[in-house]
């Protein structure tokens, strides 16, 4: 047997033996006596500690009642106290309730007087605002004239004179030193020859030796002299029906009175060149011939029509050489027709032919019918948008390009730009100027540097204009800035191409022309009538730009017998 077994066996005994004794002692009563005997004296003892507690109890319950009454009187006077304060909180809430909402009533009222005052302060200083930019508009407007802007100075009648552009310098007027003699020119034809012979105190000076050179002075003289011929045929009469017939008289000879070309070339002159009244016309070549020249009004008003029904093929011969010519130029210009405002168009080339074309008025409308319509090669012109649509490139004029500029410097004074450009466009028109007179050898350096410094002033365009803003009564200057940086090949192509003249002065010089006549005439009676001056006047001035003796040339014209 193993020690763990022999322990657990006697750990078994000794727990029987331990019931056995138990199982006696319930057997025989003792146990249980004992146990009755502990239960009652525990009992007895709960009883006692129960008895007291519950003394205890009622002591405390009473305490706690009275606490309890004690505290209720005391939540009865807070409670009093509460509600008293309460009142007086609410009764003081009331009040700052109401002042509240009479100080709220003020506030709103006071926040729409504010409001309403600055609404009135907003639109006044708005309306300030558009005023002012009125005045501005309007001011800007009223200082436009000829040297600002495109409007002519015909437009205003007492300008001041205009100047040529030439640099005033300290020399004394008239010629120079060392300055070439131009006499007057000496006339060829001599008709009488005076001699005048030494006087007698000449004569009788002993110191006096005649040379073989003589002091020769002139005295021109001009008379009218009128020469007639009569043409006279005898008149045969049919004895058998009675009719007359007679030899047939030459061509320009139909009126019992008629005048050929000289008269006509005189009067027509005096009308359309000099811009003479037909009224002064008249009196002017009756004085001058002493009563033998008494040409109607009638004759002196239709030789306008009679000259341009002559010359229709010259002005055709125009047309055609002003399509085919390589650079043309071309500008409207206006008058008044029939009470209304009339627009002539006018296009010209180099060499001195001109055409005046009368139409109803400018735009696309005004080009038609002219050499500029279907036109191919380079124009030069001010910026008019039908006559710059047309040809393969253009030239935009540098003059009227200066006139803008100097209208931008004068309203915006805060720019650098237009007066860098202002003073670039004489620089770069002198040297091509040198170089068409022969003066100055054409320089691609020079060229180049034109080109580049033009590219750097647009530049600077952009900059300050993207800085600050042009405003909005006056924007001419920025949009001369866009043009000029949007199209630039317009504005220099005169640097690249030097048969382009940079300005279009050649068809505003022939534009004054029609002016001068318009100003004498005031008004064309009709549309027929401008008509028939500006077909004379094409051929007058191309006659004249061809260096012509016009008055023989239009005499020619007026000789010529009118094909049927």
């Amino acid at each position: 047997m193993t020690n763990k077994a022999f322990f657990s066996m006697t750990a078994q005994q000794y727990e029987l033996q331990r019931l056995a004794r138990k199982v006696a002692s319930l057997e025989s009563g003792a146990e249980i006596v004992k146990l009755k005997n502990e239960k009652t004296n525990l009992l007895n003892y709960y009883e006692k500690n129960i008895k007291k507690l519950k003394k205890e109890l009622e002591l405390s319950h009473a305490e706690t009642v009275k606490v309890c009454r004690i505290w209720f009187e005391v939540f009865e006077d807070l409670e009093a106290e509460k509600q008293k304060i309460t009142e007086q909180m609410e009764k003081k809430i009331r009040e700052l309730e109401k002042k509240n909402l009479e100080m709220a009533r003020q506030r709103d009222e006071a926040l729409d007087k504010l409001r309403e005052s600055k609404k009135a302060e907003y639109e006044a200083k708005t309306a300030l605002q558009e005023a002012q930019d009125k005045i501005e508009a309007l001011n800007i407007r009223i200082s436009k004239d000829y040297t600002n802007s495109s409007k002519p100075s015909s437009q205003n009648p007492n300008h001041k004179k205009i100047c040529n552009g030439r640099v005033k310098s300290e020399k004394n007027p008239g010629a120079q030193k060392n300055h070439e003699h131009h006499p007057r020119k000496k006339p060829e034809n001599i008709t009488k020859i005076v001699e005048i012979p030494p006087t007698e105190e000449i004569l009788n000076n002993p110191d006096l030796k005649a040379t073989e050179k003589y002091i020769e002075k002139y005295l021109v003289s001009c008379r009218l002299v009128v020469e007639t011929t009569k043409y006279r045929t005898q008149i045969f009469r049919n004895r058998k029906n009675g009719s007359r017939v007679h030899a047939k008289f030459p061509e320009n000879v139909k009126d019992d009175v008629n005048y050929d070309g000289t008269v006509k070339a005189c009067a027509y002159l005096l009308k359309d060149r000099c811009n003479v009244s037909i009224g002064n016309v008249k009196d002017f070549l009756r004085e001058i011939s002493n009563g033998e020249l008494d040409l109607s009004t009638g004759m002196i008003s239709n030789l306008t029509k009679e000259f341009s029904s002559k010359t229709d093929q010259e002005r055709n011969e125009i047309f055609l050489k002003l399509y085919s010519s390589p650079v043309l130029h071309a500008d409207f210009t206006f008058g008044r027709v029939a009470g209304k405002q009339g627009t002539v168009l006018i296009c010209a080339d180099e060499d001195g032919t001109v055409l005046y074309q009368s139409k109803d008025k400018k735009g696309d409308e005004g080009v038609k019918g002219s050499p500029l319509e279907f036109y191919k090669g380079i124009t030069v012109a001010d910026h008019e948008a039908a006559l710059i649509k047309h040809g393969e490139k253009h030239q935009e004029c540098l003059s009227h390009i200066s006139r803008y500029l100097v209208g931008s410097i004068e309203n915006e004074k805060n720019l650098t730009w237009n007066k860098l450009m202002k003073e670039w466009i004489p620089k770069s028109v002198a040297y091509w100027n040198n170089i068409k007179k022969g003066a100055e050898q054409e320089d691609n350096q020079k060229d180049t540097n034109f080109l580049n410094r033009y590219d750097e002033m647009v530049e600077l365009a952009k900059k300050e204009y993207d800085y600050e803003p042009p405003n909005d009564y006056y924007r001419e200057g920025y949009n001369l800035y866009k043009r000029m940086y949007e199209t630039r090949e317009d504005y220099v192509l005169f640097l690249k191409d030097k048969s382009v003249s940079p300005t279009n002065n050649i068809a505003e010089r022939y534009a004054r022309v029609y002016k001068r006549k318009n100003i004498q005439a005031m008004c064309f009676r009709s549309k027929n009538g401008v008509k028939y001056f500006c077909n004379g006047l094409s051929v007058i001035q191309t006659i004249k730009n061809r260096g012509e003796n016009l008055f023989i040339a239009i005499t020619n014209r007026f000789n010529k017998q009118t094909e049927v």
